[in-house]
């Protein structure tokens, strides 16, 4: 039987598929079967400067092109995305792992940033106001940055770059996305649809790729922006380098998103919730809820005895399997990272009550696959509460009362997304009011933003002034510019030596 070699994913640039001149690849796995699907092309140093010469001789081009034309276009994008959701979630599922109908959430979600940045001619309005003076008025417009690019994580391959491009786009500025290399195919997919669209070639170009492509996206003279999503330590290196190299940047970081349980909560909805945000896509979410912070002994026991066997319950298997509930992690390494974390948790002794390590399924012996994890009684010193695992690991802190579990909030490091789950409004109002979190829900596990909102945290979770898309987006890839103006009108006033007022 002939042997077939793995696929090649290329880069897209300039309207086309391209291997570049970079002599590295890197495989990319079905973390289902443990198998290599195919070999992702790392760019060099010059198929980045390629990809931004690309963009950058489509940006004149495309800034000029009036904010109307630039919504249809993203709105025969988002036809075709409603068309082929099924396809993009199925390549989703065979690269990333996750389960069939979590990766078409996915693009749902990313759909959603699309609509919203078909109102382009809304979102771009400016201001003006005569008469600041004696016949002078002034008006202010918001201009498209130029070139701008995204470098986005493994987690989420077409709805965290769908947070970035059709914002960046509708404002007029050109893209370059450097995706993940661990599930690359849907960038270059997104990238050709937004070409069958009507997008001219080079507004959006796709280059795969490690540190070396990243650090060529942060020297390049010729890109103003740069847009992250990934870990905390990368992204205040981001930062850190775009702040260096004059770059304006929106780098979000690393999650511990922290859910307290109220006595008097509805349990049976607090375990949902919870098997959710803490299972859900493996774990692999920066909006996942990873501590559950029960108030009370008699709240924590009750909590426990429900969310035992639910967790001990979790159907897990690859995505193409319908009853799934939870796939495989993403890489081997991955795999040994989160099963490391247990490991840890159990030698600083909190209480593992339900263990996911050493899973094995039939058929798929060699999957990425670990089971979800449950520790009780765990402590703020330990790296699993200190931590985050990106796994399918839920930590159980019991608290005192809602004044300790709120402070252990707050003086995280982290301050991406949080919840309450109560019935009481004055606790849920103080909740929303005090915490020190960027993203918050009152009842709600995974307060993620819709589209028309900006998502983002606080603390080591964000580094920059804005959040993404919604009304930050377009303020982040956009500059604002004041024109004063005043037309002759046969009165001369002589020279002004003095700062101009208006009296």
């Amino acid at each position: 039987m002939t042997q077939t070699s793995p696929a090649t994913i290329p880069h897209f640039i300039n309207g086309q598929r391209v291997t570049g001149t970079g002599e590295r690849t890197a495989p990319v796995f079905n973390p289902a079967t443990g198998k290599e699907s195919g070999r992702v092309v790392l760019a060099s140093a010059q198929d980045v400067k390629e990809a931004v010469a690309a963009a950058n001789a489509a940006a004149p081009g495309w800034a000029a092109t009036t904010p109307l034309r630039r919504a249809r276009i993203l709105n025969a994008f988002l036809r075709i995305l409603e068309e082929r959701v099924d396809t993009l979630a199925e390549l989703i599922s065979a690269e990333h792992g996750k389960v069939f109908s979590d990766a078409k959430g996915e693009v749902q979600r990313g759909m959603e940033v699309v609509e919203f940045a078909t109102g382009a001619p809304q979102l771009l309005k400016g201001e003006i106001t005569e008469d600041v003076g004696t016949r002078v008025d002034s008006h202010a417009v918001r201009q498209p940055l130029g070139v701008v690019a995204g470098i986005t994580p493994f987690n989420f391959p077409a709805m965290v770059p769908m947070w970035m491009f059709p914002v960046a786009l509708a404002c007029g500025n050109t893209f370059i996305l450097k995706p993940s290399e661990r599930d690359p195919s849907a960038a270059v997919l997104l990238a050709e649809w937004l070409k069958e669209a009507g997008l001219p070639d080079g507004v959006f170009n796709v280059v795969h790729g490690d540190k070396l492509a990243v650090d060529a996206l942060l020297e390049d003279p010729d890109i103003s922006a740069i847009s992250f999503v990934g870990s905390t330590p990368i992204a205040r290196y981001i930062y850190e380098t775009a702040a260096r190299t004059g770059k304006r940047c929106q780098a979000l970081g690393g999650a511990k998103n922290h859910m307290i349980i109220m006595p008097d909560a509805d349990l049976d909805q607090a375990v949902d919730a919870l098997m959710g945000a803490a299972y859900g896509s493996a774990g692999e979410r920066c909006m996942a809820i990873s501590v559950a912070v029960p108030v009370g002994e008699e709240t924590a026991n009750a909590l426990m005895a429900k969310l035992e066997p639910r967790v001990r319950a979790l159907k897990v298997g690859p995505g193409t399997d319908p009853e799934a509930e939870m796939g495989p992690l993403v890489t081997r390494a991955h795999l040994d990272k989160v099963s490391g974390y247990v490991d840890a948790g159990v030698a600083e002794g909190a209480e593992l009550v339900v263990d996911g390590r050493g899973l094995k399924l039939q058929g798929y012996e060699d999957g990425f696959f670990i089971g979800g994890t449950l520790f009780d009684h765990v402590t703020p010193d330990m790296r699993i509460y200190k931590e985050e695992i990106f796994g399918p690991v839920l930590a159980v802190v019991r608290a005192d009362n809602y004044e300790t579990a709120a402070r252990m909030i707050n003086e995280h490091e982290f301050g991406n997304g949080t919840a309450i789950f109560t019935r009481d409004g004055d606790a849920a109002r103080e909740f929303a009011h005090a915490i020190k979190v960027g993203m918050v829900g009152i009842n709600v596990p995974i307060p993620v933003p819709m589209a028309f909102h900006s998502f983002g945290g606080w603390k080591a979770s964000l580094f920059g002034d804005h959040h993404m898309h919604g009304p930050e987006g377009v303020r982040f890839y956009t500059r604002l510019k004041t024109i004063t103006s005043r037309w002759p009108t046969g009165i001369r006033a002589g020279a002004e030596f003095v700062m101009p007022t208006m009296k």
